[in-house]
């Protein structure tokens, strides 16, 4: 009796291999013939596999499998050089892929990196030592390098899928009160005075602090407008960048309480002229953090206040927790020139009015503790100068 015949499959075709395994072939959208990635310990799963892969090529789901054969640490340095990142976002990412990624599985293609292979990956980053929090940055940078790797269909789904893994897990940064801010800044040098009152008390970010000018305070009206930036990469400064988000482009109110300070320093220390830039170093030279630091360390250190291990970045949290009572969340992200993750609170801003309230509630703050020393500030401040556009 004739042995009956298997029915030609109308896509790709299935051979059984001397070793017992089977093979499928089939011809791809670009009209390319190649192989599956692997063989099938049966018949029954190669014709599935077979099933599958037409119906994504149906649906217009099929990627080529080879187009995902690009090492991870080629691919990963193009999309950073690609993006239209801040300098010191583009050291950071750098520095991650260099150290984090890299060594471990930068060689590896696309294609091969699995949830198994990042899940491993991770695991030992952190056996070896690695912070967590600088272990999450890097998952995240990963993660976002991957996603763009799907949008450029070189493969299928993101294989960075672990739950908690983006989650940083630093220690809470410590908030100074406001008699600790004003104890940093009359324990710190003359010229930096203004400086640390400005940053405890409007929030603004260092580069944000360094790259204003005096055309962008309004000490009468109570505003200082933030609208650029100045960038520090390995003590290299980028100036009159852009600020780190649209939202960033802010106004922010200044408290009465410190508005003598800022007049003394704007008459003292600032550069001369609208442009004149309002925070210098104590010879006119540019405020580099690298530098600066050593002054901050003196100052905390000097004010008794060295064990609180406080960074002067930590002013910008300390500004938050001061006006967080008063405020909204939405309020307290326009103040703080964070972009929120709801599309509708993107580039929302509070209005002046309500700006002026926020900050006339921390001047009260400021004044019910520090009332005898500023109603000393009112009395000799000289009135009859404008330093803002001197």
């Amino acid at each position: 009796m004739a042995k009956k015949r298997r029915p030609r499959r109308r896509f790709g075709s299935v051979r059984q291999l001397p070793s017992g395994r089977y093979q499928v072939r089939y011809q791809g959208p670009d009209g390319l013939t190649r192989s599956a990635p692997v063989t099938f310990d049966t018949e029954t799963d190669a014709n599935v596999w077979l099933t599958v892969t037409e119906s994504q090529i149906i649906r217009g789901d099929w990627i080529d499998p080879d187009a995902g054969r690009v090492p991870l640490g080629e691919y990963a340095a193009k999309w950073i050089a690609e993006r239209p990142l801040a300098p010191s976002t583009v050291a950071r990412y750098e520095a991650a892929l260099r150290v984090q990624i890299d060594p471990w599985i930068g060689p590896l293609d696309l294609v091969h990196l699995t949830p198994a292979r990042v899940r491993r990956w991770r695991r030992d980053l952190l056996d070896e030592g690695a912070g967590s929090a600088s272990v999450a940055k890097a998952y995240r940078l990963l993660r976002a390098v991957m996603n763009t790797a799907v949008d450029d269909e070189l493969i299928r789904r993101n294989p960075c899928r672990i739950k908690g893994a983006d989650q940083d897990e630093s220690p809470e940064r410590p908030v100074a009160t406001i008699d600790q801010v004003y104890a940093i800044a009359e324990a710190g040098r003359p010229w930096c005075r203004a400086l640390v009152l400005t940053a405890a008390f409007t929030g603004l970010r260092w580069g944000e602090l360094v790259e204003l000018r005096r055309h962008n305070l309004d000490l009468g009206g109570g505003f200082v407008r933030v609208a650029g930036s100045t960038s520090e990469v390995r003590g290299v400064l980028i100036e009159g960048r852009r600020t780190k988000s649209r939202a960033g482009v802010r106004e922010v109110g200044v408290p009465a309480a410190i508005v003598p300070d800022l007049r003394e320093h704007l008459r003292r220390w600032s550069e001369r002229g609208p442009q004149g830039r309002v925070f210098v170093g104590p010879r006119g030279g540019r405020l580099l953090r690298s530098n600066y630091s050593r002054y901050w360390n003196e100052a905390v250190e000097k004010a008794g206040l060295g064990q609180l291990g406080l960074h002067f970045h930590d002013l910008r949290h300390t500004a938050n927790s001061f006006v967080a009572s008063s405020a909204s969340l939405r309020e307290l992200m326009t103040r703080m020139g964070h972009a929120s993750p709801r599309a509708a609170l993107i580039y929302q801003h509070a209005s002046r009015e309500r700006e002026r309230e926020i900050t006339a509630a921390l001047s009260r703050q400021i004044e019910a503790i520090r009332g005898d020393d500023l109603a000393r500030k009112w009395h000799d401040a000289d009135s009859g100068e404008d330093p803002e556009g001197a």
